[in-house]
């Protein structure tokens, strides 16, 4: 099976290309097929429509406004998937400037090693004496405005940092690793030639 999901021709339509992410999908009871998300946003007039892995990472060209865009599509989302997910939605340019900002990117470790956590806005409530005692010898992180960085060589999944880090700050976020920031990446730069 394909990573990456779409249907139709592409385009050359005039739009800005947008990622989206959302936020708890696939996971749980929060079940979306990526091949009808695909169809659905195309019905909606998105064009260039892509998803990659299930995990809701999606791919699209629109003229429509952020604001717009961002409440349409979660609003089809609850309505033909039955649940509410928070999307994330950002543009290549800025993309691209959450990547260079990554303080981890020369690491040794790279890919799943890494995950840049997106944030709606500001992180609050910053416990950073709880996430120094948290952390393991090799992780590491670094909080923007923009973004919660984090290195775990050791992975994710083993991370005390990661099962408490909803106690150590409060934030809108939704996260993916290295490898996926940099596919999606690389998808936008090639749906904008």
């Amino acid at each position: 099976m394909s990573k990456v999901e779409t249907t139709g021709p592409n385009t050359t339509e005039p739009g800005k290309i947008w990622i989206g992410l959302f936020r708890g999908i696939n996971i749980g009871g929060n079940r979306m097929p990526m091949k009808d998300l695909v169809k659905r946003l195309e019905a909606e007039g998105l064009s260039d429509v892509k998803t990659y892995i299930a995990s809701g990472n999606v791919l699209f060209r629109s003229d429509r406004s952020e604001a717009d865009l961002q409440g349409m599509i979660e609003d089809l989302v609850e309505k033909n998937f039955g649940f509410r997910s928070k999307l994330f939605l950002i543009d290549l340019k800025h993309l691209e400037k959450l990547m260079a900002a990554n303080p981890f990117k020369d690491h040794e470790h790279r890919g799943k090693a890494q995950h840049i956590f997106f944030l709606k806005a500001p992180a609050t409530g910053v416990k950073n004496d709880l996430m120094q005692e948290l952390k393991a010898y090799n992780e590491a992180y670094h909080l923007s405005d923009e973004a919660f960085y984090f290195y775990a060589p050791d992975g994710i999944g083993r991370s005390k940092l990661m099962e408490k880090l909803d106690r150590c700050l409060k934030a809108d976020m939704t996260a993916r690793n290295l490898n996926t920031v940099e596919t999606l990446r690389d998808m936008a730069e090639a749906l904008e030639k």
